[in-house]
């Protein structure tokens, strides 16, 4: 199985700077899509953005333009790193693996323990 461990979280201040990690197990490389993933309090879980392992990016429209993933493969690490953050920000940030055989004959999806991220104004 795919380990994946989140870190970076903790407060900051509207208006400021966040930078998450995600280190995994096994080279980042062999994995299809790393993404990021956020749940505030009451709320579904939701796409923040993800990077492929051809280094395809995308990003949900309320990050998009203030946010990069990018990856360091040496590491087995992604990164997030979003700027100007606002209280909607807050939430639990989680890294996800997702991967799906040439053929399809199989798919996984592993998850981060998630690191909190809490907004202050």
């Amino acid at each position: 199985q795919v380990q994946l461990v989140e870190s970076g979280g903790g407060l900051v201040h509207t208006g400021g700077s966040l930078n998450l990690s995600c280190a995994a197990s096994v080279s980042i490389v062999s994995i299809n899509v790393m993404g990021w993933y956020r749940q505030a309090p009451g709320q579904q879980r939701e796409l923040v953005a993800t990077i492929t392992n051809r280094g395809s990016t995308t990003y949900a429209d309320s990050v998009k333009g203030r946010s990069t993933v990018s990856r360091d493969n040496a590491k087995n690490t992604v990164f997030l790193q979003m700027n100007s953050l606002k209280p909607e920000d807050a939430a639990v940030y989680y890294c996800n693996a997702h991967s799906t055989s040439l053929t399809g004959y199989w798919t996984y999806d592993y998850w981060g323990q998630g690191t909190q991220v809490t907004v202050s104004s």
